[in-house]
Parts: structure tokens; sequence; C-alpha cells
């Protein structure tokens, strides 16, 4: 696999310098400046572009063009965005990107309820806690009428918990939830996430399932046109959030997807801490049946806790079977080789890592400090060395 490492632009700490110190070769990016729907042109691409390649690194794929509301609710101003989006489709293109991400989680993209808990280690990691955000909703932004969206056992615990809350307890969580995580699409106040909400007050999961089929139809032809792969990143968590509607979070999900657009330009990222989240999920298995269609993959590892909570555990310490994980997408490549295939290495990016070290108390984006992530890549490139050691039939690293 092409080893990559996401990076958020010029006011990234993290810097395209300390991306090659830790032996990436690929930049997952996007035009982060540029992330309210407007068309990216060619030559603001290619601007960005060039500072990458200045440092001797390639652009991998670019993470994400965003997919704007009203695509998600079939609103008035859908096609104009999906025609937007086509346009930057094209200049990413244009400019040699070969793979191209994006998602449909409706209002909230990744959503955490603590960024900053302690670990056994000491580290600092990330966390989803669901009695936190069940309390939230339904104690803080909406009352009782969002009670009905979660198992009454969780509201019991939830309510409890927030007795307990100060303001700056509920302060905090709302931060973490709804003020916006990396890479995400939208910011919110707490007027503003209640706007939002309202808007898919009449969104079923069959009319957003529907409207994602709409926007892949509008969007494939397009990718085949000018050679670039999509894929679409999964439900983080994958379940429902707020009484919404999440479309990418199961294998069957999957299969819906590919049949409704089958081309091998609609395909998907393997995000092994989001589908892991689900015990349901085998994603090994998922591999195998879905092999062709993965063209990028997110390796991080999570541990499962009650109720839909988790926390993002060390690389090759959770619920996830990180050794078989990687195993299989190695075969898979082995596969493409054989065949030929002129797209026969994935890219992959260590996702997420603990606050460790001289990054504690620095100004980091929550999930993305260097040194976790640098942890976390070397432990993941030591397993495919590992790997490929031990049965030549696997590509070399």
């Amino acid at each position: 696999m092409q080893q990559a490492w996401r990076w958020y632009g010029p006011n990234d700490p993290v810097t395209l310098r300390h991306i090659r110190q830790a032996g990436a070769k690929g930049v997952v990016t996007a035009l982060h400046h540029k992330y309210n729907g407007e068309p990216w042109s060619l030559d603001d691409v290619l601007a960005h572009k060039a500072l990458i390649e200045k440092e001797g690194l390639v652009w991998s794929v670019c993470e994400s063009i965003p997919v704007l509301t009203d695509v998600k609710i079939g609103g008035p101003g859908a096609q104009r965005a999906i025609e937007n989006w086509k346009t930057s489709l094209r200049s990413l293109a244009g400019a040699g990107i070969p793979v191209i991400c994006f998602n449909f989680m409706p209002v909230v993209d990744w959503t955490r309820t603590d960024l900053e808990y302690e670990m056994p280690s000491t580290g600092l990691a990330l966390r989803f806690d669901m009695i936190d955000f069940v309390a939230y909703d339904v104690c803080v932004l909406r009352g009782d009428a969002a009670a009905g969206f979660y198992d009454p056992a969780v509201v019991a615990k939830a309510r409890q918990r927030h007795a307990g809350w100060t303001p700056d307890d509920i302060r905090q969580v709302e931060d973490n939830i709804i003020c916006g995580l990396p890479g995400g699409e939208g910011r919110y106040d707490r007027a503003g996430i209640l706007r939002e909400l309202d808007l898919y007050r009449d969104v079923t999961p069959d009319k957003l399932r529907a409207n994602l089929v709409h926007f892949l139809k509008e969007v494939v032809p397009v990718a085949e046109e000018v050679g670039v792969k999509l894929v679409i990143h999964p439900d983080d968590p994958p379940f429902s959030l707020f009484g919404l509607p999440r479309v990418v979070s199961t294998a069957a999900d999957l299969r819906h997807i590919l049949s409704a657009v089958d081309s091998p330009a609609n395909g998907i990222v393997i995000c092994t801490g989001s589908y892991g989240v689900r015990p349901d999920n085998d994603i090994v298995s998922m591999i195998r049946e879905f092999g062709p269609r993965i063209h990028f993959v997110h390796l991080r590892n999570v541990r499962r806790e009650d109720h839909g909570s988790f926390n993002e555990s060390d690389h090759l310490d959770g619920s996830v079977d990180m050794v078989a994980v990687i195993r299989a997408l190695l075969e898979e490549e082995a596969k493409r080789k054989a065949a030929g295939r002129a797209d026969w290495q994935i890219a992959m990016r260590p996702d997420h890592g603990h606050v460790l070290v001289d990054d504690i108390g620095k100004k980091v984006n929550p999930g993305y400090s260097c040194i976790g992530r640098l942890k976390g890549l070397a432990e993941l490139r030591g397993v495919m060395v590992a790997l490929a050691h031990q049965d030549p039939a696997l590509p070399p690293i």
C-alpha cells in the first residue's frame, strides 16, 4: 500500500516536511480554504499541488470535496451544488489527482464527545460516549422531543449524567459535538444546528439513500470520463445520531451503493475505525467482498464500549484485528497486480492518533497530531513489512 498522510494545508501544525520525516510518500488533502461549495478551479488545485510536490511528495487522494446539504435532502439548490461538485472533480482530474473521497453524512460529520480522553498510557485519545451524546441532545439541545430517538435505558442514564454536569461541562460537550472537527463540512452554534436538523425532518433513510444514488448517477459518469476513482467514506460513527438516517454504515449499505451505480469509478473507503465500531461489521470479509472497488484505506483502531460508545485505541490494540485487515488488503493488491491493473496499489493513511510526548499542550488538530500518527504509521508499516517478508506472494513494501 502507498503510505500517505492527511494534511490540512499551509495552516496545519503538521507540515509537509514533517510528513516526509514520517516516511509517508503520499498526501491526502483538499482545498480546505474553499469548503463552502464553490467550484474549485484548475489553477487553485495546481497551486495546492505545487506546494506538495515542492517537498518531494505526491497528492494521492483528495479528501474531500464537500457534498452540500441541498444534495443530501434533495433541496432546491441540489443541481447547482452537483454541477459545482463536477467542476471541482474535473479540476482535480486535470491536475492528475487519481482518487476523490467524499461522505454523505447528514448535519454532523465524524463526531466525538471527548477530544482528550486519557488512556492508560497517559496519552490523549478521541472518544465517543453515547451517554454524553444523548444527554446533550435530550437534556440540552432538543429536550424530551428527542428522547424517542434513543433506547429508553440510555436516556435514563443520560438524564442522570446531565444532572451532574456544570455549565462548563455542557459547553465542552457542545463544542466537541457541534463546533466542527478537522475535515468536517459544518460548524454550528446551538441555533444553527437546530435549523439544520429541521431541514431533515422529512428525510427518511430511503429518501437519503435515493438522494445518494441520484448524486452518484450524476458524478460517476464524469469520473469515468476524466479517469478518476470516487470513494465514499462510511458514517462515523456508523449509526444514527440526532435521529438522522445514515446510509453508509454496513456491508448491506455498500452492496446497495455499488450495485446502484455499477462502475469501477464508484468505489469505497475502508475506514477500519468507522466500520469497526459495529461488531456486526466483519471488515476482513468486507475487504474480500468489495476488494476491486476499494481505492483508499483509513487504518485506525477502536475499542468498543457499552451502548455504542468507543474510544480510539492504539493502531494495533483494539476491537479490530489490524493484522488480519492488512493481510487482506495486501492480498487484494496482489490480485490486482497479477491481473495487470495499473491501479493495483491502494493508498492508505494512519487515521487519527493519540496526543503524545511533546504534542501534549501544543495546538493540534484533534485526531491529527504528529507524534501519535507517526507512531501509528510505524506500527502499520512494520506489520506490512513483516507480512510481505513472510509471504513472497504479497507486494513488497
